[in-house]
This record gives structure tokens, sequence and C-alpha cells, in this order.
């Protein structure tokens, strides 16, 4: 029998939760992990269970938020051109500003 393993605050998790989302709702997901810091089911569970989600600055949340701001700025040139503002590109610029926002206070 293999040994048990716990996270960092010595839990043991056995109980496995799985759901379905759809192609959106996954690529959506995924950015907000990348730009968490955390991993997918860390930054779900936290997310569930209504706790604050806090983005550790390091290497890989820095080069995720270049690329979403990279793509962020195409949208606006896109918009800037006449089309629409969809609410997913609004939720991730929250997100973003949000994540910077935390960033600026943290280096105070």
């Amino acid at each position: 029998m293999s040994a048990k393993n716990c996270d960092a605050l010595g839990r043991f998790r056995s109980v496995t939760v799985g759901f379905r989302v759809s192609p959106e709702e996954g690529v959506q997901l995924d950015r907000l992990v990348k730009l968490s810091g955390l991993t997918k089911q860390d930054y779900i569970t936290d997310r569930l269970m209504e706790r604050a989600v806090v983005v550790q600055g390091n290497p890989k949340v820095y080069k995720a938020l270049k690329g979403q701001l990279t793509d962020v700025l195409g949208e606006l040139r896109r918009i800037e051109a006449g089309a629409s503002v969809d609410e997913e590109l609004m939720e991730l610029i929250r997100f973003i500003a949000y994540i910077m926002n935390g960033m600026k206070e943290e280096s105070k």
C-alpha cells in the first residue's frame, strides 16, 4: 500500500470531484489559473470555498500577465475598429487589474 500524500497544510485529500465545462469556460478557467499562480486544484477549491485567491508574484505569473495583457491589447484594438466588448473580456480585464493593484500595494 502506498503512503498517504498530504498537502502543505497536512490535509489528506482522498475525495475526487469532477465536472464538465464548455470549451469557452475551460479557456477562461485556464487563464484565471495561470494568472493566479496557483494549481488548478487550489484555485478551484479556494473559489468554491469563497476564500480569497492570493496571487504570489513570481516569473510564471509575470509571464502569464504579460501574455494576457498582449491579448487584451489586441482585443482593445479590435474594439476601437468598431467591434463590441464581450463580458468575458471585461472579466479578464477586471481580474488583471485586481492582480496588478495587489502587486502595487504589496511593493509599498
